[in-house]
């Protein structure tokens, strides 16, 4: 296979599957089955750029911050940070355990900017943190001034997810990447900031959508390829029924015709959608440890402006 650069986008369900506790070491495990299936990408001679979701730990981390002392917690473009560093720094070291003496691996914070008039930063939407019962989670809300929304079979926190806009670090990346080194960014979404009258940055409280940063990352990156993996092996046609079916194949305006979960499987298909229309080339989703097999186009669901 020819040598590709390819923007890898972790789902936070391949790197914390559900019903999992949040603890270091299942996040570690988890971490390091991915890396087994990227490693193999790497030696193979392809750029490789790895972006990750955040939702879970980034709730987490508010939980934590809410409990300690009066003033001690941190808005959300904060713990997005810390939990961008906290996952890429996990990513990154498994990754040096797994490639061999001297590869280059970088984890950079990645800011990204948003627009100050977005609706979306005014209509929480976002799942972020643990699931709670539905009890729990408006005791919560009450106690925290948090938004809450059912998610699933449980409720979860909603965070704000404005559209991402410019990806500020972008040529950083494209630097580094040209310079082999494989690089891990933009986790989580980046961290949201807006640009004020005077030029200067401001972080806003909201979680980006990881997939939609992606897919803005790999087309700034001029990337040949796009991959959004989680834990479910492709797309679906009537989810959840018995007639449902697996797509292989699909023209990005047959999917964009069709509704899919907001929480889930949607904003993978928008994101992929959205690459394969600006650039002309494809985007996947599927497992990760069918990483290989995706990209052969034997595994997963291939998205292109035209169906293939």
């Amino acid at each position: 296979m020819t040598a590709m650069r390819i923007v890898v986008a972790l789902g936070g369900n391949a790197l914390l599957k559900r019903g999992e506790a949040m603890t270091a070491d299942v996040q570690a495990r988890n971490v390091r089955k991915a890396v087994a299936a990227l490693a193999p990408l790497i030696l193979e001679g392809h750029q490789i750029v790895i972006t990750h979701g955040n939702g879970p730990q980034v709730g987490l981390l508010a939980s934590q911050a809410e409990s300690g002392p009066a003033g001690s917690s941190a808005p959300l473009d904060v713990l997005d940070a810390e939990s961008e560093g906290m996952i890429g720094y996990l990513i990154e070291r498994e990754l040096q355990n797994a490639l061999p003496a001297g590869a280059l691996t970088a984890c950079l914070l990645t800011q990204i900017t948003v627009d100050r008039r977005d609706p979306a930063l005014h209509h929480p939407t976002k799942p972020i943190g643990p699931t709670y019962t539905k009890e729990v989670a408006e005791a919560l809300a009450s106690k925290r001034g948090w938004p809450i929304a059912a998610d699933g079979k449980g409720w979860r926190r909603v965070a704000p997810s404005p559209q991402p806009q410019e990806i500020l670090e972008a040529r950083v990346i494209d630097m580094l990447v040209s310079q082999g080194v494989t690089v891990i960014c933009a986790g989580g979404g980046g961290i949201p900031v807006i640009e004020q009258s005077d030029g200067s940055l401001r972080g806003v409280e909201a979680v980006i959508d990881k997939d939609l940063a992606s897919a803005l990352l790999a087309r700034l990156l001029r990337a040949d390829r796009l991959l959004l993996l989680t834990d479910v092996d492709a797309v679906y046609r009537d989810w959840g029924t018995p007639s449902a079916n697996p797509l292989r194949r699909a023209a990005a305006g047959d999917l964009r015709s069709t509704d899919f979960a907001s929480g889930s499987m949607g904003p993978k298909i928008e994101a992929a959608c959205r690459f394969a229309n600006e650039t002309g080339r494809s985007a996947s989703i599927g497992q990760i440890d069918q990483v290989q097999a995706i990209l052969a186009g034997n595994a997963g669901t291939t998205i292109s402006i035209n169906r293939l």
